[in-house]
């Protein structure tokens, strides 16, 4: 069995009149195909570029292994130089992912490629843009994100898979308490419904991103993404416009992070299971499985 996808909308194009209404407004996610041809960025953003001007940086590695009470909240699990990194994605031999990689700290001439497309409606934290990277099968947990934003995620050099599912779906999703991500050891491209049985009840989206297309995801919601060939991309965010979703976003930042740390570095491996096995009890017994 599968789970129940529909395909993400499409356009080619889009006024901000309509983006507002049909999108920003009902929460649903589109991928709009040809936002960004008039960046520098579509034509000259592959990683050769990207070697040529961050290859000497040092940037935060993130691999698949299951989470541990041995790194802290977003902790990187290794490091490397730029250059050495984007030679094993061209190897293909490598499931290290660069996980928010501050472009405007870090590759300042990046900034020259792209500009912000605030005429579609959206006020974007200007500030906050991050690269994202990913070798040939590399994959990216099921999360949401901890500030609940509007994301507009644009893709480069090659396809990534994405599988969206909006929040009113995560009561099936076994979420982890006091975190932000699904049990970790879900495999979503190939679920096992007998294992975890409240999958079969969750309605999402999905789609393949290509070089140079964008896509909306709405405030909250959960996504998982799954690199078809090696590539990257970048995140701009604008913020949550539902009260009650700022509030969450404040205390996601101020307090559930730096409680699920304390708790890490007090009781160790032990909290960590004791999250993984509360995230299947609660969600199986919600739905009606325990």
């Amino acid at each position: 069995m599968k789970l129940n996808l529909e395909q993400i909308p499409r356009v080619k194009t889009i006024t901000k009149e309509k983006f507002l209404k049909e999108y920003v407004q009902l929460q649903k996610p589109v991928v709009i195909e040809q936002l960004i041809m008039d960046w520098p960025a579509y034509k000259k953003w592959d990683l050769s570029y990207i070697n040529s001007v961050a290859g000497d940086k040092t940037v935060p590695l993130y691999d698949d292994r299951p989470i541990s009470s041995e790194f802290k909240f977003n902790e990187a699990h290794t490091s490397m130089r730029m250059s050495e990194y984007l030679g094993l994605l061209e190897k293909g031999s490598t499931n290290y992912r660069i996980f928010l990689y501050n472009l405007l700290k870090e590759a300042p001439k990046l900034q020259d490629d792209f500009k912000y497309p605030d005429e579609i409606g959206l006020k974007f934290m200007k500030k906050l843009p991050f690269l994202f990277f990913g070798g040939k099968g590399s994959k990216v947990f099921m999360h949401y994100d901890i500030d609940l934003a509007n994301i507009l995620h644009f893709h480069f050099h090659g396809e990534k898979q994405c599988i969206l599912f909006p929040p009113s779906e995560t009561k099936f999703l076994y979420k982890v308490p006091h975190a932000l991500i699904s049990h970790q050891n879900i495999d979503f491209n190939a679920p096992d419904f007998n294992k975890w049985p409240a999958l079969q009840h969750a309605k999402g989206y999905i789609t393949n991103l290509k070089h140079g297309e964008a896509l909306y995801m709405p405030e909250g919601y959960w996504h998982q993404m799954t690199y078809l060939t090696p590539g990257f991309s970048m995140s701009i965010r604008s913020v949550s416009r539902k009260t009650t979703n700022f509030i969450k976003a404040t205390y996601n930042f101020f307090i559930m992070r730096h409680f699920d740390n304390l708790m890490r570095k007090t009781r160790g491996q032990k909290w960590i299971n004791y999250k993984n096995e509360e995230a299947i009890l609660r969600t199986n017994k919600r739905n009606g499985y325990s």
